[in-house]
Parts: C-alpha cells; sequence; structure tokens
C-alpha cells in the first residue's frame, strides 16, 4: 500500500529499476511479476519517462526492444484502463484508434480465414490465396499508420522531452514491417508442396498478427494517452494538416473535427529550435544574405537572395528547388533539419514537422550509428561525399551526402541528395532531338 502512496518521482524510479531488472534477466518471470506489482496505479506518462531516462543513461534501445513485449503484457495485466476523451471525428487521436480498430478487426479475419485453410490438406485454390493476399494488403497499409506516428507524433512529443519510447516504438515499427513482408513473401510462394506452404504461411502469421496486435495495444494505452496529456492543440492541428501527405491505413479520417483559428494560427508558426545567432539573422533579414552580387544589366528583383553569381527571388528558388529531379534535404552544423524540397515525385515523404528536429530523430534505431558516422567524418574533414544505392520497390534509388562547407573549409552542414535513376540506367546510344516526357 505504502507504494501506492509515494511520490510520482520515487514511482519512476521504481519502475526504472523494474525495467532495468527485466530488460537484463531478459524478461524472467520474477522480474515481470515485480513489474506488473509496480504498474498498478501508474499512469501512461510514468511507464514513458521511465523508459525514456534508462534510454538517457545508456541502456542500449535494442535490449529495450528486445523486452517491450514483456512490458506491454505486464501493462496489460496491472496498469489501470483510462478512458481516452472523446474527439471529432478526424481529429488524429480518433483517426489513430479507428486505423486501430480496423487493423485488429482485419487481423483477426486473416487469422481465421488462415484457420479455415488449414483445415485441410491439400493445396488451397488459388482464388482462396488471393483473396488472403488481399487481406494482407489492407493490413500492409500500417506502414502509413506508422509514418504519420514516427514522422508527425514523434517529431511533437520529443518538443516536450520525449524521446526514449519514441526510439523504442519505432525499432519494433520496423520489426512488424519485416514480419508482415515476411507472410507476404510466405502467401506468394509456389503451391506446389501444400504442406511445406502452410509450414510457411502459419509460422509467419503467427509472428506477423499478434505483432500488429500488440503495437495496437502499446498505442491505444500508453502511447496515445500520454500524448493526449502532454501535445498542445496546436500541435495536434499540426498533425492534422500535415497527416495527408503520408496516407491512412484501411479507414479513411473523418471530417467533423475543426480546428480552432487560434490553433490554427499557432500550427502554422514556425517551431525552430537551438537557432544559432546567424541564422536568426539571415531570418530576420528576409533571406537577404550579405554577399555582393555579380555585375547586371539590370537591377535584381526587389528582396531577392543575393549571390555571387546572380539575385533570385524566394518564389523563383522554391519554383527552382520543386522543379529540380532530385530531393534535397540540408542539416545544419548542429545536427538539425533546416531545409527539405517538395518536389512533386519526392521518393521520401517528408513533413514539416522535422524541421528543427535533431537529424538522428528522423532515421530507425537501426540506421542511426550510420548517420552519426557520416555526420562525424564531414564535421572532421576526413570525408566530404558519402554514397548509397538502394532497389525500392522496383526502382534504383541513389543516395548521396555531401559536407557543405564555408569559403574558409568550416564545416556548415550536410546536403542529402536523393534521386530516382531508374530511367537513366536504361538509356543507350544519343538522343540529339528534342522529346517531350509526356
Amino acid at each position: 500500500m505504502s507504494e501506492l502512496l509515494e511520490h510520482p518521482a520515487d514511482r519512476v524510479d521504481r519502475l526504472k529499476a523494474a525495467l532495468r531488472r527485466v530488460t537484463e534477466s531478459g524478461g524472467s518471470p520474477h522480474s515481470r511479476q515485480r513489474l506488473a506489482h509496480l504498474l498498478t496505479g501508474c499512469d501512461a506518462c510514468q511507464v514513458a519517462q521511465a523508459e525514456d531516462e534508462l534510454v538517457r543513461e545508456g541502456v542500449p534501445v535494442e535490449k529495450l526492444v528486445a523486452t517491450c513485449d514483456d512490458h506491454a503484457a505486464a501493462v496489460r495485466q496491472s496498469m489501470p484502463s483510462t478512458a481516452t476523451p472523446a474527439f471529432a471525428p478526424g481529429h488524429p487521436v480518433e483517426t489513430f484508434q479507428s486505423e486501430n480498430a480496423a487493423l485488429e478487426s482485419h487481423c483477426a479475419s486473416l487469422q481465421a480465414r488462415l484457420s479455415e485453410l488449414f483445415n485441410g490438406s491439400s493445396a488451397p485454390p488459388e482464388q482462396d490465396v488471393l483473396q488472403m493476399r488481399s487481406m494482407l494488403n489492407q493490413i500492409l497499409d500500417v506502414d502509413k499508420h506508422y509514418l504519420r506516428k514516427e514522422q508527425l507524433l514523434f517529431t511533437c512529443l520529443e518538443r516536450h522531452g520525449i524521446s526514449g519510447p519514441s526510439k523504442v516504438m519505432w525499432a519494433k515499427d520496423d520489426e512488424i514491417r519485416a514480419l508482415l513482408r515476411d507472410l507476404d513473401v510466405a502467401l506468394a510462394a509456389p503451391l506446389d508442396d501444400a504442406t511445406a506452404w502452410r509450414r510457411a504461411v502459419g509460422a509467419a502469421a503467427d509472428r506477423a498478427l499478434p505483432a500488429v496486435i500488440d503495437m495496437v495495444f502499446k498505442e491505444n494505452h500508453i502511447l496515445l494517452p500520454m500524448a493526449i496529456k502532454m501535445l498542445e492543440e496546436s500541435e495536434w492541428v499540426e498533425i492534422w494538416a500535415q497527416s495527408p501527405q503520408f496516407g491512412w491505413c484501411i479507414v479513411d479520417p473523418g471530417r467533423e473535427y475543426c480546428p480552432s483559428a487560434s490553433a490554427l494560427l499557432a500550427a502554422t508558426k514556425p517551431r525552430l529550435k537551438a537557432s544559432t545567432a546567424g541564422n536568426e539573422r539571415a531570418g530576420d533579414a528576409g533571406l537577404s544574405l550579405p554577399l555582393t552580387p555579380a555585375a547586371a544589366p539590370a537591377p535584381p528583383p526587389q528582396a531577392a537572395v543575393m549571390f555571387p553569381t546572380g539575385a533570385l527571388t524566394a518564389e523563383q528558388l522554391i519554383g527552382i528547388f520543386n522543379s529540380m529531379p532530385v530531393d534535397l534535404t540540408f542539416v545544419d552544423a548542429d545536427d538539425r533539419v533546416r531545409f527539405f524540397s517538395e518536389g512533386a515525385g519526392r521518393i521520401f515523404v517528408r513533413a514539416k514537422a522535422v524541421i528543427g528536429r535533431r537529424v538522428q530523430q528522423c532515421h530507425p534505431p537501426k540506421s542511426v550509428h550510420l548517420v552519426e558516422q557520416i555526420l562525424q567524418d564531414f564535421k572532421v574533414g576526413r570525408q566530404n561525399v558519402a554514397e548509397f544505392w538502394i532497389n525500392l520497390r522496383g526502382r534504383f534509388i541513389h543516395i548521396r551526402y555531401f559536407a557543405v562547407r564555408g569559403e574558409a573549409g568550416e564545416y556548415l552542414g550536410t546536403l542529402e541528395v536523393t534521386q530516382d535513376l531508374t530511367r537513366e540506367r536504361q538509356l543507350q546510344g544519343e538522343q540529339r532531338l528534342v522529346v517531350y516526357e509526356n
């Protein structure tokens, strides 16, 4: 009983110790029982704070990821269920919840359909397999749900000092994505050996579908209640306004949600953290930089940005960036995202919410070490270019990182340039006549 009356900070410390024991023991029954006991009376914010402090104290995210299902099981067993406030259809919280309900329903339906087909010994009819693949395709839309969570909701939570739980959950999202891809591959395999097909599909489904449902529980009972407590109305408006570019999962959002005028105004204001004095001065000067323009037959347009080789208005710059056949993202010397282009065919979606966010927080935990290595090599002058290429859904994607330096060689930031080179790799011979693309 005394633990129920203790100070919230003491309870967080006890939770940290219990979570650490679960992590270090690999989820032993005794450590899980202790954690379940401590969760009685806790709220989502205390659980998130405990996880966040563990990450800050050096507990590897991978270890927390490995045992976070044990954490969720303890939460399900002991943590009191709190009623989530009702939100108008179309509000980000209501949209996340509606998608989660649809995901649970579709996973259960697919699992039931698989069970029906597994009762026989012969290969299932091809039309039944196509039906199951169609059902899985809808579940695969969870990627859009996760992207909105990772790029928008996590960004807003980080402004309130919450980053540890985001890292753990993002890593679990990536695990689920991989498990669903495995199930998709298993369902698409030839039906020549019915026994082997059933075994592979059954094993993949037993891993993937419960993982999706577990994440639904973690979002509904930990992530969303915590976000409701922490985020301001203007941040929910920001999430609402930037969500359509990522798309929806299974169900479309409602249209009843109508943000207040004050929240809309606040959501449009820039949220730049840790801006340098130089950046602030440049912003105050309307992007006018103290550079001497080259001689020109006519004066530059008013309010133009002056370069050594000419002048461009802000509208012209935006048009140039948007018409280039590459995606550009600039990260400043403090590792914060400061700019990205918005061409019509962006390969990797960017949300305006990431402006001012540390670039390390914009990548899944499994790839952060590569980002850190590139930035460090650029900062100390060991390297100036890093290059990658990948095959993405049948497209050849070329990704390059360039160290941006000043006249004295000082490091100013990193420019990421991403391009779809699928068409260019197929070009042969010469083309000397004007041929327009449709």
